[in-house]
């Protein structure tokens, strides 16, 4: 079974049409010109493969993700809450 970490880099390699193996934790999401529309795409789809809520104002003008990493930390610690 694959970890969350590589579960959400897949769904950011589809949704962005990024290559898998330009994503890394320390890797941000603007220098990989993952653009707002993607972004909202990416939460959708990791909020339907695991079951959450991730709290992510697309409206909010200052992206709330900067790296890859901030993703990751952000959907492992929503599901803590939520088990």
């Amino acid at each position: 079974m694959a970890s969350v970490e590589e579960e959400i880099y897949d769904i950011v390699s589809d949704k962005a049409d990024v290559p898998r193996e330009k994503l890394e934790r320390e890797a941000r999401l603007d220098d990989l010109e993952i653009e707002s529309l993607d972004i909202v795409e990416i939460i959708f789809a990791i909020e339907e493969k695991f079951d959450i809520q991730i709290p992510y104002n697309a409206n909010d003008q200052e992206m709330e993700f900067e790296t890859v990493g901030h993703v990751v930390d952000a959907v492992k610690k929503v599901i803590e809450e939520q088990t």
